[in-house]
Parts: C-alpha cells; structure tokens; sequence
C-alpha cells in the first residue's frame, strides 16, 4: 500500500470539547462542557427566519454579507463602543467566529511569522497559525488571578512578530481586560506593524457593572486589529454558526479576499433575520443580567461545596478548583467526574500547550434552570 502524506495538522486530535460532551452522552451526564445552551433562543427571532425564508431569500448573499445586517452591526458597535465602521466596506459577515479568526489568520500569516498568544487560550488559535506556518510564542496567565504581566508580553515581541491575539472576556477564565492593559498594549504595538486579532465574542456577558472595553474603543488599536464577535453567543444561536469581521477597509480588502475561497458567503435568510431582530437593542442590552442571574445561582448552590470559586467577570463559563477535593490532574479528575458523579466539564490544561495543571475546571452555566439545578445537586455531594 502506498505511503500516502499526513496532513499539516497530523498532530492535532479531536477538540476537548467534543471529547467532554461526547463522554457526558455516554454516561448521561448533565453536560457542562461545551458552551452551548440548553434553551430555545427567542420566537420572535425564528419566526424572522421562517419570514425571509418563505419570502425567498433563500439563494446566495452578497460576498460581505447582507447590507441590512452589517447596517445593524456597524449601528450596535457605534451605540456600544463610540467607534464607526463603514457597513459596506468595513464589516465582514462570517459563517461564526471561529471562521472569522481562521480567515484572519490564513490572510495575514505567513512562514515564521510570529504570533503572540495568551493562554488559556481557544484551541483554534494555535492550529490555525501552525496550519500557515507561523510560530505561536505564549504567555501563560496562571490561576487563581489569570493577570497579564506586560513586561514579559514586551519580551516576547520581535521583528518578525506579525500579530497578537486577545480574547476578551476571555475564555476559559471568566477574566477582562481592564483599561491599564489596553494602554500597555498600546505601548507595545505602536510604532510597528503588528496586527491585532481580537476574539470578542462574549462582548455583551460581562457582570457586576463591569464594562467591556472593546479593541476598537482605542483608535491607536482600531487602526491595526480585526474584531470578531458571534451573534451564536449573543442570542442564544451557536448551530447558526453566524458571526463577522470589523475591520478598517484596508485590512477588510484582504480579508474578503481570503474569505470569499473560504465560505464566500453566509446564510441568507438568517442575516435578514439577524437584522430584523436587532432593530431593537433590548434584545442584547438585557444579556449580561440575564447570564449574570445563571452565574450567581451555580456559585450560590456550590458556595458550600468543596470547589474553589474563581472570579467570573465575562463569559458564561465558571472556573472551579477542586484541590480540596483531589490530587489527580484535571483532564482525570473531569473525567472521573463524568463518569461518578454526572456532570460534565472541561480541564483548564487543555487550553494550554504545556498541559499546564492548576487544578482548574471550567463549567458551563449558559443553560436551564433545572439543568443547573441537577448540577449543583450532583456536585454538592463530592
């Protein structure tokens, strides 16, 4: 038999978070491991989707995506962030972020460039610089604090670092970048040419009256970065795999480039939908109490457990230590935990390429109020 080549990607397995939810179905577990929810997003929503269905918009959108959807997207950024984007030349439809992020990188990237990330970090980022041949150079945020120290960031930038990666509010950590990082940022990037890729797609779940500070607030960093946001997080959607690009018009020019062999486009009636539904901004204004009110009841019920609660300022993600319970490193523990006890999660060593074990877990809260019910019930007994 013929020897055939491996893939560029050769090295890389299934994502942890289908492994997770894959081990929650076969042991019926509650599962808490990927972030998806578990509840119906609004009617009013699908019934925009059946309208523009049945009305025949059912063919191929425009390379860029439908104008009334990037109208609404560039209006929600101005409104939120005081930073204008032109909906036509500006704003990138994408078949969700994570394909936002892989067109970003694939335009940009190049052999031995160099690419700055921050773990814990989105599995995604790492493979799909690796797949277009740059170098990922880390900075390790360490529990319980998850901080950046810029200082060591400053260290690792070179000649030939061609792009930084931020994920804010990041996932898995539940952590947002405050204003002094965002003025360190700015010092270490001015002056050079390297391009920003900011992965925002939990904008709109931020708690306690904290405020998201958006990449594009910045001007000295709107200039250089392409921002990526999910319409699957903020209206409850993650199968429509709906998301887009905004960027200024020169680097927009070369991602649609890259973009348009990609997908090309973007399914049609749900950004007519998409754009119907955010006419009215109550839709997402109301995101963070309503996530806010899921975080506050899973760290109510597990306040008397075992677990360590760590401080969850964005995402609808809830990282636990479980030191106090077991020594076992947290791919087992979250596996074990599956399997006797029901309820599924991700280890925080899986968003690090050292496999680094704090003894950190991350649990999903972005679903029912009985799901989180029988969660809470099930590890209140460890």
């Amino acid at each position: 038999m013929i020897q055939l080549p491996l893939s560029k990607l050769s090295n890389v397995g299934t994502t942890i978070f289908s492994q997770m939810t894959q081990l929650a179905n076969e042991n019926e577990a509650v599962n808490l491991s990927q972030g998806f929810p578990d509840f119906m997003p609004d009617s009013e929503l699908l019934d925009h989707v059946t309208h523009f269905i049945q009305k025949g918009f059912n063919q191929y959108a425009p390379l860029g995506g439908m104008m009334p959807l990037k109208e609404e997207i560039a209006r929600k950024i101005e409104n939120s962030h005081q930073a204008v984007y032109h909906p036509d030349t500006e704003i990138t439809v994408t078949a969700g972020g994570t394909q936002a992020i892989f067109t970003a990188i694939a335009t940009f990237v190049k052999k031995d460039d160099e690419v700055i990330i921050f773990e814990p970090a989105y599995d995604c980022y790492e493979p799909t610089v690796e797949l277009f041949g740059g170098i990922v150079k880390r900075f390790e945020m360490k529990a319980p604090d998850y901080e950046i120290d810029w200082n060591a960031v400053k260290n690792l930038v070179s000649d030939t670092t061609k792009m930084i990666i931020l994920n804010n509010p990041n996932n898995p950590s539940g952590k947002i970048l405050k204003e002094n990082d965002l003025q360190e940022l700015i010092s270490i990037v001015k002056d050079t040419h390297i391009l920003i890729l900011s992965d925002e797609v939990y904008e709109n779940i931020v708690f306690d009256g904290k405020q998201h500070l958006s990449i594009c607030k910045y001007p000295e960093l709107k200039e250089r970065s392409l921002l990526v946001a999910s319409f699957g997080k903020l209206f409850h959607v993650t199968g429509w795999k709906t998301g887009y690009c905004a960027a200024p018009k020169n680097l927009t020019d070369e991602f649609r480039k890259v973009h348009q062999f990609n997908v090309f486009c973007v399914n049609t009636p749900i950004q007519l939908a998409l754009a119907e539904y955010m006419k009215n901004d109550e839709h997402y204004k109301q995101l963070n109490s309503f996530f806010q009110e899921k975080r506050d009841f899973m760290r109510n019920g597990l306040s008397g457990t075992s677990f360590g609660l760590l401080d969850c300022e964005g995402t609808y993600f809830q990282a636990l230590t479980y030191d106090k319970i077991s020594d076992k490193n947290d791919f087992d523990f979250a596996s074990e935990l599956t399997i006797n006890h029901k309820v599924a999660s991700v280890p925080f060593s899986s968003f690090y390429k050292n496999k680094r074990n704090d003894h950190v877990i991350r649990l999903c809260f972005a679903k029912k109020q009985e799901t989180l019910e029988k969660a809470i019930e099930n590890l209140s007994k460890l």
